[in-house]
């Protein structure tokens, strides 16, 4: 009998606690730690948000914000259980800033990740074609600020090729004028793969020339900053002996990044004949 009411005192108090468990419950007010490694690709209209997953296994889902600067105020953009976000309401020629909170199943959010994410949203082109400018000099050239095949030599004050195409005996070269940069960034395997223009090895001008330019190949991206301090991207994709094709892109946003600091009021004389060094 004693060892009975041992037992019996040892199942009450088990079933006691159990109420109080019950009835107070642990409640979670630890929150998530907050995303790393934000960062962004911007498209045409688009802003591609990514980041890495958080380790913590009761992290639900990520919040994901914008602002207009880096210590701007941020506004909820949008919801997923991911780790990236398309924010397909960007606008081309517009800057935004972006921050990421994982929160829990406890609704325990993080705080904004502190990576300098932003993006610049800019218009592209796939599968554009210029023709050599020897044979077909009026759709040789080609303008970024008017997204347009042009002349190469056109210097109107409303149109000017910032490159062209060019097939010198079976050599092909892309090729600038003397107030462009151009340089060649190597094989890619499409217009994404160089996200940010460099700031030096840009091609230099050989004495006795009045163009720039490089060899034109296949497969490789290369970044030209164009005489009105702005940059773009081609790609080539295909060359024949009349012409090339490719792949653009153009930030709308003049200077961004400060990769060309100094700005020109206007377009410098050029020269309608193309002059260059026999050597290559």
């Amino acid at each position: 009998m004693k060892y009975l009411k041992i037992f019996i005192a040892f199942i009450f108090v088990i079933l006691i606690s159990g109420c109080s468990n019950k009835n107070n419950p642990v409640i979670d007010t630890t929150p998530p730690a907050a995303p790393t490694n934000v960062r962004t690709v911007v498209r045409d209209n688009e802003v591609d948000i990514l980041w890495d997953y958080n380790k913590e296994p009761d992290v639900a889902g990520y919040n994901v914000y914008y602002a207009t600067s880096y210590q701007g105020k941020y506004t909820l953009l949008g919801s997923t259980k991911q780790n990236f976000y398309a924010d397909t309401g960007a606008k081309n020629g517009e800057l935004w800033y972006y921050a990421v909170v994982a929160y829990d199943f406890s609704g325990n959010e993080s705080a904004l990740s502190t990576d300098e994410a932003y993006g610049a949203p800019r218009p592209e082109g796939m599968n554009q074609s210029v023709f050599d400018f020897r044979n077909f000099p009026n759709t040789s050239g080609y303008d970024f600020s008017n997204f347009a095949v042009v002349p190469y030599d056109i210097n109107d004050g409303q149109s000017s090729a910032d490159f062209f195409f060019e097939n010198d005996s079976g050599s092909y070269y892309l090729n600038v004028w003397t107030d462009t940069e151009i340089q060649d960034m190597g094989p890619t395997n499409d217009i994404y793969d160089i996200p940010y223009a460099p700031i030096t090895g840009w091609v230099p001008l050989i004495p006795g020339d009045n163009v720039k330019y490089v060899t034109a190949i296949p497969g490789h991206t290369y970044v030209i900053f164009t005489w009105d301090n702005h940059f773009a991207k081609i790609r080539i994709k295909t060359i024949t002996t009349e012409r090339a094709v490719f792949d653009w892109t153009y930030q709308l946003i003049e200077g961004e990044q400060q990769l060309k600091p100094t700005i020109r009021n206007g377009r410098v004389g050029i020269s309608n004949t193309v002059l260059k060094n026999s050597a290559k």
